[in-house]
């Protein structure tokens, strides 16, 4: 958990969710799986760019990386355990938990954890789940990830949206099935007007000012005493990735929104604010 002493400077989570552009569930529609292995791949080239950001500014971050992905670039895996950066699990195949049935749960997440400490030769403790979907109605993935060996969760987003989110989750870490189940560490939102404003990163970031980002999650710092998470992906910081077709406009404004700024806001935030991984912050703590 947080250290929260008097004074004491707050150091948020930087975490990046290691998929590649046409792996978003959003696309799911227009891009099959079985269709994934053809696809030109981008996320070798965005990983490097995130390290070397990451890098200048002195950052270790916490990288969900999916399984499909690090079974092709295992080099890629090698380099972000270097560099001295967390490696947690997205699964293997970017499936959403609420759409798999409990024994396909398990398989998928204990096959991309064995995989990724493989590759590695590191220990994976934790684990984010594909468009964050787990909620009320799948809290049982939770012991399913404590019995294959993760000691946390980042899956909920205690937000409204039209696909996910458990808006009456609590805010700030929490162990959903008790004390003796797995640790819940939900993506940061800021309490307005009796509802919970989106302030951990993705879609949200590009789409609203700066200034508005900065300002809710220094809120979170201040007011609420807490570590922020924020999150994002690598083909968010590549305007130039193949553009899609056969999409709706929401989804299309959600995707390809304000890629060309993101980079320079995912530096403006490395300045102003203190950053580490989420093992460190949430269970390294005395």
């Amino acid at each position: 958990m947080t250290s929260l002493m008097p004074g004491a400077a707050i150091r948020n989570a930087m975490t990046i969710d290691v998929e590649d552009y046409f792996q978003v569930s959003a696309f799911a529609t227009s891009i099959k799986r079985e269709d994934w292995p053809g696809m030109r791949c981008r996320v070798e080239h965005n990983v490097a760019r995130i390290l070397e950001l990451l890098g200048r500014a002195g950052i270790h971050a916490t990288f969900f990386t999916l399984g499909w992905i690090a079974q092709r670039y295992p080099t890629m895996v090698r380099q972000i355990v270097a560099g001295g950066h967390e490696l947690a699990s997205h699964g293997y195949a970017h499936l959403r938990a609420c759409e798999q049935t409990p024994a396909e749960f398990a398989h998928d997440v204990s096959t991309s954890k064995q995989m990724l400490e493989q590759i590695s030769g590191q220990q994976v403790c934790g684990y984010r789940a594909p468009s964050f979907s787990i909620g009320a109605g799948n809290l049982w993935a939770l012991d399913a990830l404590l019995a294959a060996g993760y000691r946390y969760s980042s899956s909920i987003y205690p937000i409204r949206h039209d696909h996910y989110g458990m808006p009456d989750a609590p805010r700030f870490a929490f162990y959903p099935n008790g004390a003796q189940g797995l640790l819940e560490l939900p993506i940061s939102t800021v309490r307005l007007m009796h509802r919970n404003f989106p302030a951990g990163g993705g879609g949200y970031f590009r789409l609203f000012p700066y200034a508005l980002s900065r300002s809710l999650l220094r809120r979170i710092n201040s007011h609420d005493g807490q570590a922020g998470i924020f999150y994002f992906h690598p083909w968010e910081l590549d305007p130039d990735q193949p553009r899609q077709s056969g999409i709706g406009f929401k989804t299309r404004f959600r995707h390809y929104v304000n890629l060309g700024r993101t980079e320079a806001r995912i530096e403006a935030l490395t300045r102003d604010f203190q950053w580490g991984r989420m093992d460190h912050i949430f269970l390294e703590q005395p």
